[in-house]
């Protein structure tokens, strides 16, 4: 067998400038090995770096960046739906401001077009839409007026606003504290004049460019649904979203294609918005399945275009590639020569580097060089080695082509232990890079992840991002994680493929379903079909094998909630089942199906002994060789967890002494590697300290007395008497306290 241990020195490697850091721009393209450099999201290239041999990047942006246009051609700007919030009626009429709570500067009330096709008032108390002759729009006041209304009945309005403000030019625009930056309207490209403009646009640009080797669309024609309250926060944020770039233009094209007309309620599903834990329904996947279709074909008018001029075609795979989906068939035919994403994890670097019919792929790697992570007091580098450590598992899976890192470089240049942490980052991933080029991963199974989306959504069916329950959402993403660097050939695949094609599930060696109940991850209604139950059952039966994580194949139905528990072998009782079962209420913790639960203990049984340099401290004793080492043994179980993309990854852990040594779980504890936050005398220097003390806290006591209490005695102490085979229990517990509560409040 041939191993490779010498790799090249330079290239595979992209960074960003600007025009404050030429001079150190030419040190990092030296030190990091960099054969490419690409401009801060659409700042001015430097003209002293034009000529330095280094491939350039330049970012375009089709749908902003040309106010002037905008401004000329205020129909054409792009437009997304708005629910309000809801409003209950207490009289017959009721009146519903539809700017409640959003940015004012971001979004303006479309009224030119025709409202009452448009827009839609629903009772969600009923679910049903109230009729057009029923409510009205006063233009003055901003609100909606529904006479009559039903008492104590809850009503939204979905109504279209055109996007004064890019969200993604906002967002930076707060994030990073910009003063006297013009809003940049968004334009739609699809619409007639827009179009053409934008073509020409293209091409101006291509003609002024001429340096320019890689053209880096940033955007193509979609926004992702971001919308910001009245205080310039994230209000609302789904990047598979499809609510935005709805124009009745386009609208008025899909009823012609698909025959029947759009609703609303298409996208505000049920009062929801439809997003990625949503299953999707049938008019919803419709209208995706349109706008791919009209996308792709524009994507490639601006693409041969800029294959014309003899450069490359890039897609950013983070802002706005709605209607680009990678893993769908109209993407093949756009022709672009890469893909460059984000890559916060092993998940999304197999988001980027699975996609085919693209000549590479490129990883922008984490941390950005963004002020949330560069500034004083910041630790850039944990945050590089942890994204670098945990994305190199998926490298060797699949491998991406190149890497780059993002934002501002005088940022960066600010910690010179992160400067040289890239440099042996980028060596490393070369010589990763040269050693997999021709090889085949082994494979022990293949694996096929069984959701709503199917390969739509491969490896990002989980990520919202900036939402709450994304925090919360460990168990789905937790297996994707693991998939993207395990020995599988691992395949998504939706409910409709296993209807479509019956033989479809014998392709694979094992099933995996994860996530809650009624998401679009686990399933939902889909368990009631009996094309999908026989199918799933035929395939156990025949040998295949079939995971659940969280509340896989779960929708109430037919007297179960699991309508795999013969498969699953479990079943959880809903309420609904108060004729069965009355005597059975011993608890069996021993059963397969606890054993990764809160009631399982992990040991640590490493001995422990006196520090010889220090006699305040005690140390492990791995070998049981230091003077005074003693057995020591320590029950952990983790309770809850940030996950390790936290920006300050922690978790709540019980523990349990089986020994009581000095210091036992503060020194076994740190011993992993996971300190008590707060202990000043264990913890790592560079793990944030938020308590002044160390995070323990005596919660149970637990303990058998000798003799037994004659509790009806006035005399306790003249009732006591020894008793081997008459014992009291002894349970004592201790509230948390307050700046416990106030932390987990905090992050959990």
């Amino acid at each position: 067998m041939e191993v490779k241990i010498m790799s090249e020195t330079k290239g595979r490697v992209t960074i960003p400038t600007d025009l404050d850091v030429i001079p150190e721009t030419l040190k990092m393209l030296d030190e990091w090995g960099a054969d490419a450099i690409r401009d801060c999201d659409g700042t001015e290239f430097p003209a002293e770096l034009k000529n330095t041999g280094a491939k350039i990047y330049a970012t375009y942006y089709t749908t902003r960046k040309d106010n002037a246009w905008a401004k000329a051609h205020p129909e054409e700007i792009q437009q997304m739906y708005i629910m309000t919030s809801f409003h209950t009626a207490v009289s017959d009429t009721l009146e519903i401001h539809l700017m409640d709570h959003l940015y004012p500067d971001m979004l303006a009330v479309n009224t030119r077009d025709d409202i009452k096709r448009w827009w839609e008032v629903m009772d969600r108390t009923t679910g049903e839409a109230v009729g057009t002759e029923e409510w009205s729009y006063d233009e003055k006041s901003g609100n909606v007026v529904i006479r009559p209304a039903k008492e104590f009945h809850e009503y939204t309005v979905s109504f279209l606003a055109y996007i004064m403000w890019d969200p993604v030019h906002m967002y930076n625009a707060v994030v990073n504290d910009w003063k006297d930056v013009e809003p940049q309207i968004t334009f739609d490209v699809r619409q007639p004049a827009t179009r053409a403009h934008s073509l020409e646009r293209l091409r101006r640009f291509l003609d002024s460019h001429d340096y320019v080797n890689v053209v880096r669309f940033t955007t193509f024609f979609h926004q992702f649904t971001l919308i910001f309250d009245e205080m310039a926060r994230e209000k609302y944020v789904d990047w598979f979203g499809y609510s935005a770039s709805v124009s009745p233009y386009i609208l008025e094209q899909f009823e012609r294609e698909v025959g029947y007309k759009f609703r609303p309620e298409f996208i505000i599903d049920q009062g929801y918005m439809n997003n990625t834990y949503r299953i999707p329904s049938k008019e919803f996947k419709d209208f995706q399945a349109f706008q791919r279709r009209e996308v792709a074909k524009l994507a490639k008018e601006m693409v041969d275009i800029v294959h014309e001029y003899g450069k490359e075609a890039m897609m950013f795979m983070g802002d706005h590639w709605i209607g680009m989906e990678p893993f769908m068939d109209e993407f093949a035919s756009i022709g672009l020569d890469a893909v460059v994403g984000s890559v916060g994890n092993g998940a999304t670097l197999r988001l980027f580097s699975d996609i085919k019919h693209v000549k590479y792929t490129e990883g922008r790697f984490l941390p950005y060089f963004f002020p949330d992570t560069f500034h004083e007091g910041g630790d850039p580098v944990k945050e590089a080695k942890v994204n670098w450590v945990t994305a190199r598992r998926a490298i060797l899976r699949s491998p991406i082509q190149r890497i780059g890192y993002g934002g501002y470089l005088k940022l960066a240049l600010e910690f010179p232990d992160f400067v040289q942490y890239i440099k042996e980052v980028c060596q490393e991933f070369r010589v990763l890079y040269d050693n997999i080029q021709g090889t085949t991963p082994y494979c022990v199974k293949r694996v096929a992840v069984l959701n709503c989306w199917g390969k739509m959504r491969s490896w990002g069916n989980h990520m919202v991002h900036h939402a709450i329950y994304y925090k919360q959402n460990y168990s789905y993403f937790g297996i994707i994680e693991a998939l993207s660097g395990a020995p599988f050939d691992v395949s998504f695949i939706s409910f409709d493929d296993i209807r479509e094609n019956k033989d479809l599930l014998n392709d694979f060696d094992v099933i995996i379903n994860v996530g809650d109940a009624d998401t679009a991850q686990s399933g939902g209604e889909n368990w009631a079909n009996p094309e999908i139950l026989t199918a799933v059952r035929k395939f156990v039966y025949n040998g295949g094998g079939f995971i659940g994580v969280g509340e896989p194949a779960a929708h109430q139905w037919q007297g179960k909630f699991f309508q795999l528990d013969d498969i699953l072998g479990v079943e959880e009782e809903r309420g609904f089942n108060l004729n069965t079962d009355k005597y059975n209420w011993e608890e069996h913790r021993d059963h397969f199906i606890l054993e990764d639960t809160d009631g399982t203990f992990h040991a640590i049984t490493t001995p422990l002994a006196p520090d010889p340099d220090n006699r305040l401290k005690m140390v492990v004793s791995t070998d049981g060789t230091l003077p005074g080492s003693k057995h020591a043994e320590t029950l952990y179980s983790v309770l809850k967890s940030t996950g390790p993309d936290a920006a300050a990854p922690s978790s709540l852990v019980m523990l349990r002494l089986k020994t009581g040594r000095t210091h036992q779980i503060r020194v076994h504890m740190a011993s992993l590697g996971h300190p008590l936050l707060g202990d000043s005398l264990y913890c790592l220097s560079d793990i944030s300290n938020p308590f002044s003390r160390a995070a323990l806290h005596a919660w149970k006591l637990k303990f058998q007395l000798p003799f037994s209490i004659d509790e009806s005695a006035s005399d306790t102490r003249a009732s006591m008497h020894h008793d081997k085979n008459d014992k009291k229990e002894i349970s004592l517990e201790a509230p948390l306290p307050e700046d416990f509560k106030k932390f987990y409040e905090t992050i959990f």
